[in-house]
């Protein structure tokens, strides 16, 4: 268990800008003092929208429901992207998704920013974490179908750049097409 949990972005709903800090009590120790004033803080409508996304979160279960459908496509991913030539690792837990990419003669990184803009160019948006990661981090919400959709895009943009790749090798590119 942390001492410390800092929140922000998803916390007012999308809607609002909102952040917050959790912290164990021991660590309360200037409660009487005012430390500053920060951008994010003493919103009413943010805190209204914060409390409002709490409430759905526990209401809807969101927190199981991502678990498992985090595990169910994480199983699907490693399944789909299994032996595609750009793809050394597909890792996640819940809904937050990564995808290692690399070659035997490259660190990915250069692939990474390719297929990042191949796919935003498809209309999917992501980041890219350590150079060579692609970091997938839907909302809680998300169906399965906009997953699926998700995953033929990334599919089109790994499959772009590894004939790109091939072509400035000589060589022909394998091309993976059961996403």
């Amino acid at each position: 268990m942390p001492d410390i949990v800092v929140l922000g972005k998803g916390l007012g709903g999308g809607v609002f800008p909102l952040a917050g800090i959790l912290a164990r009590e021991r660590l309360n120790v200037a409660a009487e003092r005012s430390l500053g004033h920060y951008t994010h803080e003493k919103n009413p409508a943010a805190c209204a929208a914060g409390l409002a996304t709490l409430e759905v979160i526990d209401e809807d279960d969101l927190v199981r429901r991502a678990a498992e459908i985090g595990a169910k496509t994480l199983a699907d991913l490693r399944q789909r992207l299994a032996g595609h030539p750009l793809v050394r690792e597909v890792r996640g837990l819940g809904l937050l998704l990564g995808v290692e990419v690399g070659r035997p003669d490259s660190n990915g990184h250069d692939d990474a920013e390719r297929i990042m803009y191949a796919a935003l160019r498809r209309g999917l948006n992501f980041n890219v974490s350590k150079g060579n990661v692609l970091t997938f981090a839907p909302p809680l919400n998300v169906t399965e179908e906009e997953l699926d959709q998700a995953w033929g895009i990334l599919q089109a943009a790994l499959n772009e750049v590894a004939a790109a790749v091939a072509a400035s090798s000589g060589k022909e590119a394998p091309v993976v097409t059961d996403l």
